[in-house]
């Protein structure tokens, strides 16, 4: 139940009422109109521009339209006034009776509060991470991993059909590369003294163990091969390991892909994929001979000053022409992404979404552009970018690690604090903007570090119940027991706000989705867990309002219908963020 849509269609009801909208010849827009929170809590719990947005077409008085939808709503039982402010804002507050029955509601619906918002469902292919399978995942890759989890978690919780994706970038000259490195590894497991590694190749020692195990698998048998015939021996079980690796540092973080797209398969056929898919792009007027001004700045390395194959891009969005086929006849990088995005296409998707780094700014465009050549528009493509984590520990920046050679690996920063505080830490900032982690603050048990204060309001509810059993021992406090509580004597400003609180959890939940901000989702999440800890502070001074009233089973049993509430939407919202609901903290 979506408090701001109920009222937003009760507001648009006495504005289509009114004896001078009815006179109105004009078609009336109110696609801009806001129903939302006030920013200050004083002004009630709805504020509405209805009139604002409507006074410039009627040619009326924004004010005086104002109180005219405003005694139209007076009469509403639900609503306890109603007021006009500034230029013509109309402030809401809605009755205790209304509060209280969203309190039996929220129970009854537990953690599926908030849940299938968007209407109608679409089915979403959310590709995330898609590391090179060359190494460990390090830290650089962590944001988007976490954001990109959270995102499709958020879409598939707000109702849509979501499917995780990874894309293995396994065919290109990298993976040459892995296969020279993990060789070295090997002769060295055989004994050989391979003294420092080569520039340009991958000098972690998280190699050895594939260099160890093709060892005792071959023995020095790859010796005597060509580099060919061992490269065709060792790339398959180099990607393998690294992949096994890759998926290992993932589970800890608590991230589970359900596909993984091998590039190697849009090369198989002698790249027939990936021809095909240029095939269908020719098809729709898309595909040309021709030649590419050079870019400005430094000249990329599959730029060539001669006649290729392109995909006329900037007839749909994009800055220039994207080569596709060089003058040698080899594909370009872009190539295989058609062929990769039509893969998706014909899979069905409604939406496909990439989370990639901050600086694969520039593939936005012809990414976008590509997804309305090959769907005609069927498909919404959008890019999601996260902008780099910088490490600290109490200030001082952290160090590389020594087992990837050059790079903090994510495996480190889980092992030190724990899946929990990256993961919400990692979406404690909006994607866009850097984020500085600091390894002592988020350990610490304050209320400077959100992962622990909402992970804690959570536990101090579940802690609520257990003293309650205590003080009622034969009492049913279940979630069956509490939907019948009296919630009529919840009355006290501060429950009726933290009623109105939880009352936001659909609106965000869908403005999160929409916009892809799961980082709303943690910021909610926070301030519900101040408001919590708040109301628990305030029983110490005021007896009275205490969770538990020894003196009355009723209370306290409408109270607890209230906890449970707020724990179930907390428990909601940290398992979209991919993070524990623990029962009780030391």
């Amino acid at each position: 139940m979506n408090v701001f849509k109920e009222f937003e269609s009760k507001i648009k009801s006495a504005i289509m009422a009114l004896d001078s909208v009815k006179a109105y010849e004009g078609e009336l827009n109110l696609s801009r109109m806001t129903v939302e929170p006030p920013r200050d809590a004083s002004h009630g719990d709805i504020s509405t521009n209805a009139a604002m947005m409507l006074a410039k077409p009627m040619k009326s008085n924004p004010r005086a339209l104002a109180t005219e939808i405003s005694d139209a709503l007076s009469n509403d039982p639900t609503i306890a006034s109603v007021s006009v402010a500034g230029p013509g804002f109309i402030n809401l507050t809605l009755s205790d009776l209304y509060w209280q029955n969203l309190a039996k509601q929220i129970v009854e619906q537990g953690e599926d509060f908030g849940r299938n918002q968007i209407s109608p469902a679409r089915k979403v292919n959310v590709e995330y991470v898609s590391a090179n399978p060359t190494g460990p995942m390090h830290v650089g890759h962590c944001r988007g991993a976490v954001v990109g989890d959270a995102l499709a978690n958020l879409l598939a919780f707000a109702g849509h059909e979501v499917t995780k994706e990874y894309y293995i970038n396994d065919a290109g000259v990298q993976i040459g590369v892995l296969a020279n490195s993990v060789y070295l590894r090997y002769c060295e497991a055989l004994g050989d003294d391979i003294g420092e590694i080569p520039a340009g190749l991958y000098p972690g020692d998280y190699l050895k163990p594939l260099g160890k195990a093709l060892a005792e698998e071959f023995g020095d048998k790859l010796k005597s091969m060509n580099e060919l015939e061992r490269s065709e021996i060792i790339r398959p079980r180099a990607i393998d390991g690294m992949m096994d690796m890759i998926r290992e540092d993932l589970a800890a973080l608590n991230i589970r892909h359900d596909v993984f797209f091998s590039e190697r398969n849009l090369h198989a056929d002698n790249g027939s994929p990936i021809g095909s898919a240029i095939a269908d792009l020719e098809a729709k007027g898309f595909v040309y001979k021709g030649t590419l001004p050079p870019p400005k700045g430094q000249l990329p390395d599959d730029w060539e000053d001669r006649e290729q194959t392109l995909f006329r891009s900037t007839d749909i969005g994009d800055d220039l022409d994207r080569a596709l086929i060089k003058s040698d006849g080899s594909y370009t990088y872009f190539a295989a992404d058609v062929a990769y995005f039509l893969d998706k296409y014909n899979r069905g998707f409604d939406d496909t979404i990439f989370v990639l780094g901050a600086d694969h700014g520039g593939y936005v465009k012809r990414l976008e552009a590509l997804a309305r050549a090959i769907s005609e528009g069927k498909t919404h493509l959008s890019v999601l970018l996260c902008q780099l984590v910088k490490l600290y520990r109490a200030g001082e920046p952290v160090k590389m690690s020594k087992r990837s050679g050059d790079f903090v690996t994510l495996r480190d920063v889980v092992d030190e604090v724990g899946s929990d505080s990256v993961r919400f830490m990692m979406l404690y900032r909006k994607s866009s903007e850097p984020l500085d982690f600091d390894f002592a603050k988020v350990t610490e048990q304050s209320k400077d570090n959100p992962v622990f204060y909402v992970q804690y309001a959570h536990a101090r509810c579940h802690s609520v119940f257990r003293q309650a059993q205590e003080a009622f021992a034969d009492a049913d406090f279940s979630q069956e027991m509490l939907i019948d509580s009296d919630f009529s004597v919840l009355k006290d400003e501060t429950e009726l706000r933290l009623i109105a609180k939880l009352a936001e959890y659909p609106r965000v939940v869908e403005s999160a989705a929409l916009g892809h901000e799961p980082h709303k989702i943690a910021f909610y999440l926070y301030d519900l867990a101040s408001m919590l800890h708040s109301h628990w502070n305030l029983g110490k001074d005021r007896p009275e309002l205490r969770f538990i009233n020894h003196e009355s089973a009723i209370i306290t049993k409408a109270r607890l219908g209230l906890v449970y509430a707020i724990a179930s939407v907390l428990r909601s919202g940290l398992l979209i963020t991919g993070t524990d609901a623990p029962l009780e903290m030391r």
